[in-house]
């Protein structure tokens, strides 16, 4: 077959591949971790804390302690803004670091690059691509180097946020009955902070052990993130989900399990990562300020910008060297790019044919849509563990598990028995903001934030919201985005200290979005949408793209899709224009 027959015949499979994934119910196919699937959301790695509630007066309360959270407490105190409280669920700092502990886990964006302040904490990652406990044990460093201990509520969930117009303070309260009248709240949860399970019948009825990945059960498996898990000799284990969490865990699984059943509803691109440690004498070269030049130079090299020097150099800026949502009218590049990102993805299915032994494995494992669909990942040991013996794909041809039994997962009418099922399904990205925060904001005159945005998200920057005076949101929804997501956080966590002393600097009572701001901010997105928008109706249903379901509630959710180093210019702009444009302002 000749290239362009090979081009053609890929843009078909596309979309045939495209077609038989969409699903009306979207996002709703996806089920909480509340009710009959309560104890999935058990916090396995902490002892209960016991603590009497406490009653304050704070200037800021940010709900999550993971990078988000921490980032904007240490730039209000970087501002002298101390008064703070920091609510958090987990046991400790870390927020995605806390809950993923599972075998294998690490960072896919390299670690000189995604860890933050490594220059101010004076920190050296060991590995290229660092492990998930060394990740922790980063933000407890953070933790301690930037004195937040003493500011945060762990084991803690927001039960009311409300806003008190006459004392213009939100009154917050907790699971443990604490009460606290902030000035400002900040939503601070990040992306991946409410884990999902897929909606599959009969799911509730298995009999066997259960976990989600983000609750990994050591107790059950024995090892740990690096051991062996001695206690799956004798089990036959199946797995759910092979996004960026399945391509790490299952080559651990299949270390120790008896037998190992991954069950695949569309593939992920793998790529090669090549992990290795870092020379230690590495850092004592660099000068100062090599951090951040480092972390622009690689959202530079992953968004199209194509730096002279290419300062990491790995896969992620190999493969996303080339924007293939450029915004262009041209049909001509357009062809280009559409051709460079399929000769991308047709370097990723070789890797496939080239690293799999079984040629009907193989070709369930190749992906079948455009490298900016799906979140690519780099793995060294996920599609060999399919050549051994004990390791079962079981792909359900775009469909999902049919349903599961006391004993079994059913797929295609045949029956696949386990002794234990781990959900590695991830977490809730697009849903309303309110359902992944837990509670319902409610603002002035009592108006709930799922009231004021039933018709899809309503914001000035993605961080203001009108009618929500002193709330401040990081989110990616109508906001920045990138490969590295805690360089957007960075920025956000920037922006939003900025805002909140430079309101106490000037006697600011309140700040909130004006509606027609929103607006406009909505329409810039849209201005920007149509490379996006050309590029996903090529793309299969996943967290990305709402699952594949269109409509304007849907719409609202995007991100800004250009650089988040083009998205932080509009907050730098805002910033420097003096006086909060498109923002309503009351003073004391």
């Amino acid at each position: 077959m000749t290239t362009d027959a090979a081009f053609e015949a890929a843009k078909a499979r596309y979309a045939a591949e495209r077609e038989k994934r969409l699903r009306e119910d979207g996002n709703d196919q996806y089920v909480e971790l509340t009710g009959d699937h309560a104890d999935l959301d058990r916090d396995p790695f902490a002892e209960p804390l016991e603590r009497d509630p406490i009653s304050e007066d704070t200037d800021v309360v940010i709900v999550g302690a993971g990078f988000a959270g921490m980032l904007t407490a240490i730039e209000l105190k970087k501002r002298g803004i101390t008064n703070i409280r920091m609510v958090e669920k987990g046991g400790d700092f870390g927020g995605t670091w806390y809950w993923n502990r599972y075998p294998g886990c690490m960072c896919d964006v390299e670690s000189r690059t995604y860890l933050p302040l490594l220059e101010e904490t004076g920190y050296r990652p060991t590995e290229l691509y660092a492990s998930a406990p060394e990740i922790f044990g980063y933000c407890q460093l953070m933790g301690r180097h930037f004195d937040l201990y003493p500011h945060a509520l762990f084991q803690t969930e927001i039960a009311d946020a409300a806003w008190d117009d006459d004392a213009n303070r939100w009154v917050v309260t907790t699971t443990r009955g604490d009460e606290l009248r902030a000035t400002n709240l900040v939503l601070a949860g990040g992306i991946l902070n409410k884990a999902k399970l897929p909606g599959i019948p009969g799911i509730e009825r298995f009999a066997g052990h259960t976990f989600h990945t983000s609750r990994w059960d050591y107790d059950y498996t024995g090892g740990g993130p690096h051991e062996p898990m001695e206690n799956l000799a004798d089990k036959r284990v199946g797995i759910i989900g092979t996004g960026a969490t399945g391509v790490q865990a299952v080559p651990r699984l299949a270390q120790t399990a008896k037998e190992l059943f991954v069950f695949q509803r569309t593939p992920s691109p793998v790529g090669e990562r090549n992990n290795g440690p870092i020379d230690p004498a590495w850092y004592d070269d660099q000068p100062e300020g090599w951090h951040e030049e480092r972390v622009i130079n690689f959202t530079d090299s992953v968004t199209g910008k194509q730096p002279e020097q290419n300062l990491v150099g790995d896969g992620w800026t190999e493969v996303m060297w080339v924007n293939s949502q450029e915004i262009t009218d041209d049909p001509d590049r357009i062809a280009e790019l559409d051709r460079l990102d399929f000769e991308v993805m047709e370097g990723m299915r070789s890797r496939v044919e080239e690293l799999i032994d079984d040629d009907a494995t193989a070709e369930a494992l190749k992906p079948w849509y455009g490298k900016q669909c799906k979140r690519v990942c780099f793995h060294d040991d996920y599609l060999p563990a399919f050549n051994q013996p004990n390791v079962h794909l079981v792909d359900t041809d775009g469909r999902g598990v049919d349903r599961v039994t006391e004993t079994a997962v059913v797929v295609d009418g045949e029956e696949y028995e386990v002794d234990c099922l781990i959900f590695a399904s991830g977490f809730e990205v697009t849903t309303d903001l309110d359902r992944r925060l837990g509670f319902n904001p409610r603002g002035r005159n009592g108006l709930a934030l799922s009231e004021r945005w039933h018709d899809g998200p309503h914001t000035l920057h993605g961080v203001l919201s009108s009618e929500f005076p002193n709330m401040f949101t990081i989110s990616i929804v109508q906001a920045g985005f990138g490969v590295n997501f805690v360089h957007f956080l960075g920025k956000s966590a920037e922006h939003v200290a900025w805002t909140i002393d430079a309101c106490r600097s000037e006697g600011i009572a309140t700040i909130e979005a004006e509606p027609d701001a929103e607006e406009e901010w909505l329409g810039v997105l849209f201005s920007f949408a149509g490379g996006m928008a050309r590029y996903a109706t090529s793309c299969t249903p996943g967290t990305y793209n709402g699952e594949g379901v269109r409509t304007m509630k849907a719409a609202r959710n995007l991100v800004y899709p250009g650089s988040l180093l083009d998205y932080n210019e509009y907050l730098v702009r805002w910033r420097e224009a003096g006086d909060f444009p498109g923002a309503k302002i009351t003073r004391t």
